[in-house]
Protein backbone atom coordinates (compact mmCIF):
# COMPACT_ATOMS: atom_id res chain seq x y z
CA UNK A 1 0.00 0.00 0.00
CA UNK A 2 1.00 3.32 -0.80
CA UNK A 3 1.45 5.94 2.14
CA UNK A 4 -1.39 7.45 3.12
CA UNK A 5 -1.97 11.26 2.94
CA UNK A 6 -4.28 13.45 5.04
CA UNK A 7 -7.42 14.92 3.22
CA UNK A 8 -5.76 18.72 3.97
CA UNK A 9 -2.60 17.32 1.69
CA UNK A 10 -5.05 16.12 -1.15
CA UNK A 11 -7.33 19.38 -0.88
CA UNK A 12 -3.74 21.23 -1.59
CA UNK A 13 -3.75 19.59 -5.27
CA UNK A 14 -5.67 21.87 -7.65
CA UNK A 15 -7.05 19.27 -10.20
CA UNK A 16 -8.98 20.88 -13.20
CA UNK A 17 -10.75 20.51 -16.28
CA UNK A 18 -9.30 21.99 -19.83
CA UNK A 19 -9.08 21.87 -23.22
CA UNK A 20 -6.28 21.29 -25.65
CA UNK A 21 -6.16 24.29 -27.85
CA UNK A 22 -2.83 23.43 -29.29
CA UNK A 23 -0.43 20.72 -29.60
CA UNK A 24 3.55 21.16 -30.91
CA UNK A 25 5.78 18.55 -31.61
CA UNK A 26 8.64 18.37 -28.91
CA UNK A 27 12.02 17.02 -30.21
CA UNK A 28 14.13 18.47 -27.61
CA UNK A 29 12.60 15.64 -25.02
CA UNK A 30 14.32 12.87 -23.81
CA UNK A 31 11.50 10.85 -24.50
CA UNK A 32 8.83 11.47 -27.03
CA UNK A 33 6.04 13.97 -26.36
CA UNK A 34 4.43 16.68 -27.27
CA UNK A 35 3.93 20.48 -26.38
CA UNK A 36 0.59 20.91 -24.91
CA UNK A 37 -1.08 24.54 -24.24
CA UNK A 38 -4.65 24.18 -22.03
CA UNK A 39 -7.48 26.51 -21.77
CA UNK A 40 -8.59 26.12 -18.74
CA UNK A 41 -10.94 28.88 -18.85
CA UNK A 42 -10.87 31.60 -15.91
CA UNK A 43 -7.69 29.77 -14.54
CA UNK A 44 -5.85 30.94 -17.55
CA UNK A 45 -3.56 29.01 -20.53
CA UNK A 46 -1.32 26.90 -19.25
CA UNK A 47 1.41 24.24 -20.95
CA UNK A 48 2.12 21.41 -20.51
CA UNK A 49 5.07 18.60 -21.84
CA UNK A 50 3.23 15.38 -22.04
CA UNK A 51 4.37 12.14 -23.21
CA UNK A 52 1.38 10.40 -25.72
CA UNK A 53 2.66 9.97 -28.46
CA UNK A 54 1.90 5.86 -28.54
CA UNK A 55 -1.62 6.16 -28.04
CA UNK A 56 -2.23 9.93 -29.58
CA UNK A 57 -1.75 11.91 -32.93
CA UNK A 58 -2.10 15.93 -32.57
CA UNK A 59 -5.37 15.87 -34.45
CA UNK A 60 -6.58 13.50 -31.78
CA UNK A 61 -5.76 15.46 -28.74
CA UNK A 62 -6.89 18.92 -30.52
CA UNK A 63 -9.81 20.20 -28.72
CA UNK A 64 -9.85 17.03 -26.01
CA UNK A 65 -10.87 18.01 -22.46
CA UNK A 66 -8.42 16.78 -20.05
CA UNK A 67 -7.71 16.80 -16.04
CA UNK A 68 -4.61 17.95 -15.29
CA UNK A 69 -2.59 19.26 -12.18
CA UNK A 70 -2.39 23.07 -12.34
CA UNK A 71 -0.98 24.46 -9.09
CA UNK A 72 2.37 22.47 -9.54
CA UNK A 73 5.63 25.28 -9.80
CA UNK A 74 6.62 25.62 -13.55
CA UNK A 75 9.54 22.72 -13.87
CA UNK A 76 11.46 23.29 -16.82
CA UNK A 77 11.98 19.81 -19.51
CA UNK A 78 14.70 20.10 -21.61
CA UNK A 79 13.93 23.67 -23.36
CA UNK A 80 10.32 24.11 -22.62
CA UNK A 81 8.80 25.23 -19.39
CA UNK A 82 5.67 22.75 -18.21
CA UNK A 83 3.08 24.49 -16.12
CA UNK A 84 0.79 21.96 -15.46
CA UNK A 85 0.71 18.09 -15.23
CA UNK A 86 -1.93 16.54 -17.54
CA UNK A 87 -3.41 13.22 -16.06
CA UNK A 88 -3.53 9.23 -17.41
CA UNK A 89 -3.44 6.35 -16.34
CA UNK A 90 -0.38 4.59 -17.28
CA UNK A 91 0.06 1.42 -19.11
CA UNK A 92 2.51 -1.89 -19.20
CA UNK A 93 4.19 -0.47 -21.85
CA UNK A 94 4.42 3.24 -20.41
CA UNK A 95 1.66 4.57 -22.86
CA UNK A 96 -0.62 7.70 -20.78
CA UNK A 97 -4.13 6.66 -21.40
CA UNK A 98 -5.62 10.25 -20.45
CA UNK A 99 -8.23 11.07 -18.06
CA UNK A 100 -11.26 13.02 -18.86
CA UNK A 101 -14.77 13.95 -17.96
CA UNK A 102 -17.53 11.42 -19.15
CA UNK A 103 -19.25 14.59 -20.03
CA UNK A 104 -18.53 18.11 -21.44
CA UNK A 105 -17.62 20.69 -19.30
CA UNK A 106 -17.01 24.44 -18.62
CA UNK A 107 -13.10 24.66 -18.36
CA UNK A 108 -11.39 25.44 -15.11
CA UNK A 109 -14.08 23.03 -13.28
CA UNK A 110 -12.13 21.47 -10.36
CA UNK A 111 -11.69 18.01 -9.68
CA UNK A 112 -13.30 17.04 -6.68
Amino acid sequence: METPISWADFEKVEMAVGTIIAVDPFPEARKPAYKLTLDFGPKGIKRSSAQLTKLYKPADLLGMQVVAVINFPPKQIATFMSECLVLGALGKEGEVTLLQTERKTENGSRIA
